[in-house]
């Protein structure tokens, strides 16, 4: 039972991990004995990070723009380049927007779904190989997509592409479940409110607000965040595949 929860050892990459829920994540992998690789579109945040981190474990930075498959594809072949296999994908990277119906263009669709999706899928095609590599149905590789309660229950914010597109994530995960099966498991976390940079102005607008309306009575913690992605990337979840895991303090299912 001692090894239960272990990750000690295990070759991560974590996309978008230079803040946020994906800092959280990488921070938990990294003080839990893991070789972390994080990725993200500004090369000096993320290269900031991975040199803080690596005081304390490994953190190794590989700035890439997920939004187009062609750097899907080079990041890829630099994890590749690295590694002979990769125990754990969390695809994290996303972005998101809101305004009003009537000025809600294709571009704005456009950026959302072209990260939010197409990045997951295009990624995980890529990273494939690397994944079932050492993959078995016994230890199954794992992928983890970051989804969010918003593409489970109707959000308040005009964010018409960022819902639509996690709940596309949620979809995929499930689909990406069944192909990968059984030597990699594909589940996703979907967060509620937590402390990021793209909650930042609804936390300061609305955060207590949402804090009292939550079951649990709080916004998610750091620990919360990397604690889910942790048992999922462990022993103890090796039978579990094709599962949306909100971890939102009840709001999206009991609130």
């Amino acid at each position: 039972m001692s090894d239960l929860f272990s990750v000690s050892g295990k070759v991560v990459l974590i996309t978008g991990g230079s803040r946020g829920i994906g800092e959280m994540i990488a921070r938990g992998f990294v003080d839990a004995g893991a070789k972390v690789y994080i990725s993200s579109r500004k090369a000096d945040v993320c290269e900031a990070l991975a040199a803080e981190l690596s005081k304390s474990g490994t953190c190794i930075a590989i700035p890439a723009d997920l939004s187009s498959e062609s750097e899907c594809s080079r990041l890829a072949q630099e994890i590749a380049s690295r590694e002979d296999h990769l125990d754990v994908l969390i695809n994290n990277a996303g972005a998101t927007w809101g305004a009003p119906m009537a000025e809600y263009d294709e571009s704005a669709f456009e950026r959302v779904l072209a990260l939010n999706v197409k990045g997951v899928f295009h990624l995980t095609k890529f990273l494939r190989p690397l994944l079932e590599a050492h993959g078995s149905a016994d230890e199954p590789s794992r992928v983890i997509n970051i989804g969010s309660i918003d593409g489970i229950h109707v959000p308040i914010m005009e964010t018409y592409a960022y819902s639509a597109s996690k709940a596309a994530v949620h979809q995929l995960t499930r689909h990406l479940a069944k192909a990968l099966a059984p030597n990699v498991t594909v589940n996703a976390i979907a967060p509620g409110p937590f402390e990021s940079k793209m909650m930042k102005s609804t936390l300061e607008a609305f955060g207590d607000t949402i804090a009292k309306g939550a079951p649990m009575k709080r916004i998610g913690r750091p620990d919360d965040m990397a604690g889910a992605a942790i048992f999922l990337s462990s022993r103890a979840a090796s039978y579990i595949t094709g599962v949306i895991l909100p971890v939102d303090g009840g709001i999206a299912t009991v609130a």
